[in-house]
């Protein structure tokens, strides 16, 4: 589907009007009941591993520490990579037992996450849409970031070969990283419906019954749109081998 051809009288186009319907509702309206359930077994349906992460507690964090950094946006446990699992059973006890628990996805195993500024997101997804090419599953994060799910490019016939996360491994170190972000082995993002301090939250805008794209063709337009709101063309992100 052309671009062109999703145009209407006054040049919107209709996926700018899908994109604006789409838009992820506030945390107070985040799922409450069962559907919270229904969307993170949806998550380990599709194959990407879930753990357990901590909530907003006001504007600090459900865990122990002082000053939490990243209040409810960072897993539970420090074996969380260990931990994440697809297994229905055990996502269901998590979910019954921790009714408040946000939930994170280990990336780099079955997936990746291409993260971007929200801005350059929203343009490079209508763009990706109406070029025709398959997007997987997408989240808006917080009112400012872009999750864009995708097939993973960091696990190797052999192991020793693997490359870590250099963008993104810690939250902690989100501020080095404005642009891209690409999340592989060791990363991981918060899954939708996760809520934030600030009544924000992440939700999805494409859910994850998409199949994972190869995220070698969502690259350029995704790098040509953060260069665009960033005012330049420097700084593509890539993975660096370990």
């Amino acid at each position: 589907m052309g671009v062109e051809n999703g145009r209407r009288p006054g040049g919107q186009s209709r996926i700018s009007q899908w994109l604006r319907g789409r838009r992820p509702r506030d945390a107070g309206d985040a799922a409450d009941d069962g559907s919270r359930e229904r969307l993170l077994l949806a998550v380990a349906a599709a194959g990407l591993p879930l753990a357990p992460a901590a909530h907003p507690a006001g504007y600090s964090c459900s865990c122990d520490r002082v000053g939490c950094p990243t209040p409810g946006q960072h897993p539970v446990s420090f074996a969380w990579q260990t931990q994440s699992t697809t297994d229905r059973a055990q996502v269901e006890r998590w979910v019954q037992n921790q009714p408040e628990a946000n939930f994170i996805t280990a990336t780099g195993m079955v997936h990746d996450v291409l993260d971007v500024p929200i801005a350059a997101g929203r343009e490079a997804l209508e763009r990706l849409l109406g070029a025709g090419i398959d997007v997987g599953p997408v989240a808006e994060s917080g009112g400012d970031r872009m999750f864009f799910f995708t097939a993973t490019r960091g696990t190797p016939e052999d192991e020793d070969e693997w490359w870590p996360c250099a963008l993104d491994c810690h939250p902690e170190t989100m501020d080095e990283h404005p642009g891209l972000r690409w999340h592989c082995r060791g990363s991981y993002v918060l899954l939708p419906p996760s809520k934030l301090p600030g009544e924000r939250s992440v939700e999805w805008v494409r859910g994850p019954e998409h199949p994972l794209p190869d995220p070698l063709t969502l690259l350029e337009s995704l790098t040509e749109s953060c260069a665009k709101y960033a005012g330049d063309s420097t700084g593509v992100a890539w993975p660096s081998r370990g």
